[in-house]
C-alpha cells in the first residue's frame, strides 16, 4: 500500500508541472505603426486617394464627384476665389484626396500640386471652405563636379546626373570666349554650382552657377558671375582677372549643332559636284531650330536666291556685316534693330543645301573672312574696388576649381 501511495504522489507531482508550464504565455511584440504624413496631415487618420488631372478635368467636375454634403460647386469656386483661380487646374497635374474613415467616407481635404515645390490645400472639415497656398521648403546643396570631357557638354553632364539645363546656362556664358563644338575628349573642366532640394529629398533642378572653367584650346578659361552695378543687379561673367567673358560677336549663331563645312577657297560643293569657294561656316542642325544674330546691328537685307536659299544679312557697324542662309523661315524685316542673341530665323535646307544646316557668312571692311580665326576686341576689364571686390569673393571659389584635377 506504501509503494501504490508513493506512486500516485509522483504522478500527481507530474501533473502539477505541466499544469503550470501551460499556463506560461508568451507576450507577442506589437512593433509601432509607421506613419506616413504630408502637406502637414497624418495619412493614417484618412482613406487617402492620390491621382492626377485629366485632359477635361476641371477643378469643379473634379470636386462635384465626390461626397462633400450639400455644398455646392459655385459656392465652394466664390469660398477660395482670393487664394485660388480654379482656371489654372491643369492636365497632368497631380492631386491629393483625404476622406473621413467612417462610413461616409466624406471629403474632408483636397490638394492640388502645380508643381513639385507648391501646392493648394482646401479645407472642407468646417462649416466654410477654407484655402491655402503653400511652399515646400527647399533646401540649397552645393555640388562641385569635374574632370575631363568624355563626349559633348552634354553627355558629360548627363552622365554626372546634373540637370540638362545646366548645359545651356553655361554655353550662354561662355558664348563670347568658347567654341563648344571645338572641346575635345579629354580636355579638363570644373564647375561650382547649388542644386535645390525640396523637402530636403526631392531634386528640383540647378538653383545658381558659381563659378567654373574649361579648357578650351590648350588653355583655361574661368568663369564667375559677378554684379558690378548693385542698384541694377544684373549678373555679368568674368575670367579670373576680372575680364569681362562678353564679346562684340558670339562664337556661333546656333547654340547646339556641328560643323559641317568650314571656310575655304576650294571645296567640292556636293550639290553642284565641282570645286568653287565656300566663304561660310555651315552649322549642320535639325529643321527648325533657332537661328540667332550674333551681334547687335540693324537687318540690312533678306530674301530668297537660288543658292543661298532664304537668307538674312545684318549690318553691325561701319567694319563688320554678317549674314545667316538657308533658312527654312525668316522672323525678322529689312531695316529692323536687333540685339546680340535675337532669333532672326530658323534653319532649314533652302536653295543649294543637301540637309538642314546655316551657313553663317562673315565681312570685316567688305571683304569676306574666316570667323573662326578673327580675334575679336573683348570688353573693358574691371579696376578700383570693383575689382578689389571681385577677386575677393572669387578667391575661394578659384581655389576649389582648381583642386579639380591639381591644376
Amino acid at each position: 500500500m506504501n509503494k501504490i501511495a508513493s506512486l500516485i504522489l509522483v504522478l500527481a507531482t507530474f501533473v502539477a508541472c505541466d499544469k503550470t508550464e501551460k499556463k506560461v504565455e508568451v507576450q507577442k511584440v506589437t512593433k509601432p505603426k509607421v506613419e506616413f504624413s504630408d502637406f502637414g496631415f497624418n495619412y493614417a487618420d484618412f482613406n487617402v486617394i492620390q491621382d492626377t488631372v485629366r485632359k477635361g478635368d476641371t477643378f469643379g467636375t473634379i470636386i462635384e464627384k465626390q461626397n462633400i454634403g450639400d455644398r455646392k460647386v459655385y459656392e465652394i469656386v466664390q469660398a477660395v476665389k482670393d487664394t485660388f483661380d480654379v482656371r489654372i487646374i491643369r492636365p497632368n497635374k497631380a492631386f491629393t484626396m483625404l476622406r473621413s474613415k467612417n462610413k461616409t467616407n466624406k471629403l474632408q481635404v483636397f490638394v492640388y500640386q502645380p508643381d513639385p515645390l507648391n501646392y493648394y490645400i482646401f479645407d472642407f472639415r468646417d462649416s466654410l471652405v477654407v484655402a491655402h497656398k503653400k511652399t515646400r521648403p527647399i533646401t540649397i546643396r552645393k555640388k562641385i563636379i569635374g574632370g575631363v570631357l568624355k563626349g559633348s557638354l552634354s553627355e558629360t553632364l548627363d552622365n554626372a546626373k546634373v540637370s540638362t539645363g545646366l548645359a545651356s546656362q553655361i554655353t550662354k556664358v561662355y558664348s563670347w570666349t568658347i567654341d563648344f563644338f571645338k572641346l575635345k575628349k579629354g580636355d579638363r573642366f570644373g564647375i561650382v554650382f547649388t542644386e535645390r532640394y525640396v523637402n530636403d529629398s526631392i531634386y528640383n533642378g540647378v538653383d545658381e552657377l558659381k563659378g567654373m572653367f574649361f579648357e578650351y584650346k590648350g588653355k583655361i578659361s574661368y568663369a564667375f558671375p559677378f554684379v558690378k552695378d548693385i542698384s541694377t543687379g544684373k549678373i555679368d561673367y568674368y575670367d579670373e582677372n576680372g575680364k569681362t567673358l562678353k564679346n562684340l560677336f558670339l562664337k556661333t549663331p546656333i547654340k547646339f549643332s556641328r560643323i559641317s563645312s568650314r571656310f575655304s577657297n576650294n571645296r567640292f560643293h556636293p550639290v553642284q559636284q565641282r570645286w568653287k569657294a565656300h566663304k561660310g561656316t555651315d552649322y549642320a542642325a535639325p529643321t527648325g531650330t533657332p537661328i540667332t544674330t550674333t551681334a547687335a546691328g540693324v537687318v540690312e537685307m533678306t530674301g530668297y536666291t537660288a543658292g543661298n536659299g532664304n537668307y538674312v544679312k545684318v549690318k553691325h557697324n561701319g567694319t563688320y556685316s554678317t549674314q545667316y542662309l538657308h533658312m527654312s523661315k525668316i522672323l525678322v524685316r529689312r531695316g529692323q534693330r536687333v540685339t546680340q542673341g535675337q532669333v532672326i530665323g530658323k534653319v532649314g535646307s533652302t536653295g543649294l543645301a543637301t540637309g538642314p544646316h546655316v551657313c553663317y557668312r562673315f565681312w570685316k571692311n567688305g571683304v569676306q573672312v574666316d570667323a573662326l580665326k578673327l580675334n575679336l576686341p573683348m570688353g573693358e576689364p574691371m579696376t578700383g574696388s570693383d575689382k578689389s571686390r571681385f577677386l575677393e569673393k572669387i578667391e575661394p571659389l578659384k581655389r576649389e576649381l582648381d583642386s579639380i584635377g591639381n591644376l
